[in-house]
């Protein structure tokens, strides 16, 4: 017979998870085994049973919008209870993942150095572009009451929505992906004239970054970022959704992920509707 976990061993369980992948995110080394012993020895389960219940963290945590341990693929069967002892930890650890500053031709510029004046590139890491995810690497199916019910606790795409310094710095490495490109195709004169619309000019356009296309056209960048996985709900405005129906030819919703780990992206094309599910989350209220 199954005994659930009781909440010292869940508690427990997830700390040693979570030490695990702060040294995962910054690239120290450390040892699964090790930790699974380790925790064997404090609370008695078995090896197997510590590294499936470590599995089921990855499970909740994609869930949650967060990175994983890498090498612990999600088991979705997870105790109910584990859901809120992962809570719990985040909301006791807001800052336990800092979010990486880094150093881009953007930061360059603003020390000084001109954009395509022969600076040498600064060390910001090459923005991996990929496909949008497709309907075959969804994740096993899931009762929608659970992730309702989690979706009313805990909102992933409000909390990434809020994190102003993870949504900058995801512009910044979009801003300086865009610049380099440009430089490196020897549009040096294009390059001098992107723009972080929404720094420099307000956050009311419906998009974030004005570029261009190597032949002079146009490009509308709306950046979504988020330390979660591809698949990671994120907010869009009605201004965003106007703008990107009004301004399809140029409007691009640029998604990144993985962001504190590996930055990579993927782009979804108007109309929205072909490739996202929109659900209205909230509504003005005025009294009649």
């Amino acid at each position: 017979m199954t005994v659930d976990w009781t909440e010292i061993e869940i508690k427990e369980t997830v700390a040693d998870y979570f030490a695990m992948l702060v040294d995962d995110i910054a690239g120290r080394s450390y040892n699964k085994a090790e930790h699974n012993r380790a925790l064997h020895a404090a609370i008695g389960r078995s090896r197997g049973s510590i590294e499936f219940k470590h599995r089921n963290i990855s499970a909740v945590l994609k869930l949650l919008g967060q990175p994983v341990v890498t090498g612990y693929l999600p088991a979705w069967n997870y105790q109910e209870a584990l859901v809120d002892a992962v809570r719990h930890w985040l909301d006791s650890n807001p800052d336990w993942m800092p979010i990486p500053q880094w150093r881009t031709a953007n930061s360059v510029a603003e020390d000084g150095a001109e954009i395509g004046n022969g600076a040498v590139l600064p060390d910001a890491p090459q923005l991996w572009f990929g496909p949008p995810p497709s309907q075959l690497n969804e994740p096993p199916p899931l009762d929608p009451a659970i992730i309702a019910e989690l979706g009313k606790r805990y909102d992933v795409a409000e909390r990434d929505a809020r994190n102003r310094a993870l949504g900058t710095a995801g512009e910044e490495l979009v801003l300086d992906f865009e610049r380099t490109n440009l430089m490196a195709a020897g549009r040096n004169d294009l390059a001098r004239k992107v723009r972080w619309t929404s720094r420099e000019d307000g956050d009311g356009f419906g998009y974030d970054i004005s570029s261009y296309e190597l032949d002079g056209r146009t490009r509308l960048l709306e950046i979504k970022t988020t330390n979660g996985w591809e698949r990671t709900p994120f907010h869009i405005s009605r201004n965003e959704c106007r703008v990107a129906e009004s301004r399809r030819e140029e409007w691009h919703l640029v998604r990144l992920y993985d962001f504190a780990r590996k930055p990579r992206a993927f782009t979804l094309r108007p109309p929205l509707e072909a490739h996202l599910n929109l659900a209205p989350t909230s509504f003005l209220a005025q009294l009649r």
